[in-house]
């Protein structure tokens, strides 16, 4: 049976030699002044584990430098301690995807579609995003939000006539324009996470293969997505 000590010894050390590659192997640096480097950087996430992976590096000594003898250590890892490095080893070497994760299938609407008919779909289906295409063509996305400060504007100027009102005319300018922005399939998520903590008006994160608007959408991420996925976590 492996002994918790050597389990957290292994995840360590495949930390440490991830951290020394993202460093292109440099000879001398030690493993406490590695993750200080590479905290820096955004697209990675060592430095939301910096405090954890530097009180790690302090219990590998431990385990090392005071060992009573080969087969017994004095400081033997506890269970938290075994299952956080081999989260932290996870989340470096192997972040998560926005796909599949956030993956689904997603209807995109031509953009002069009656207003009505988008009502009607938010009524029986509940849909709360609206991608609009005029042949292909990426014109603009419609929320919830954005319908709602559209009838909140246009209910001051009188009397509403939706007959002959299209989607499109939901996309006008100098309003309160729908805040999305396009990714890539290979995004990570908690670059994502990052997207929406950074942007307080962003409302939806749209996934295409290569980030480009015209793409076939595989996906989108709302908010609340994000902050689900971390309470359950």
């Amino acid at each position: 049976m492996v002994k918790p000590s050597e389990e957290f010894l292994n995840s360590f050390n495949r930390i440490e030699k991830w951290l020394r590659e993202e460093l292109n192997n440099p000879n001398s640096m030690g493993f406490s002044e590695m993750v200080r480097r590479l905290s820096r950087r955004k697209d990675l996430l060592v430095g939301a584990n910096e405090e954890d992976l530097l009180q790690m590096a302090q219990l590998r000594n431990a385990i090392i430098h005071e060992r009573i003898s080969e087969d017994f250590v004095i400081a033997e890892p506890n269970e938290w301690a075994v299952q956080r490095i081999k989260q932290i080893e996870q989340d470096l070497t192997r972040p998560e995807k926005v796909c599949p994760k956030f993956s689904k299938k997603v209807t995109g609407f031509e953009w002069d579609v009656p207003l009505l008919e988008i009502l009607r779909i938010v009524s029986e289906k509940r849909y709360s995003q609206f991608p609009l295409y005029r042949r292909g063509t990426f014109e603009g996305l419609i929320t919830l939000r954005a319908l709602g400060f559209w009838f909140a504007k246009r209910s001051q100027q009188g009397a509403l006539h939706l007959e002959n009102l299209k989607a499109k005319d939901l996309l006008v300018s100098g309003g309160k324009e729908t805040n999305y922005q396009f990714i890539s399939s290979d995004t990570h998520v908690f670059e994502v996470e990052a997207l929406f903590r950074d942007k307080a008006t962003l409302e939806a994160v749209l996934i295409t293969k290569d980030g480009n608007p015209n793409g076939n959408l595989l996906g989108i991420i709302r908010p609340r997505d994000i902050y689900n996925t971390l309470e359950k976590d």
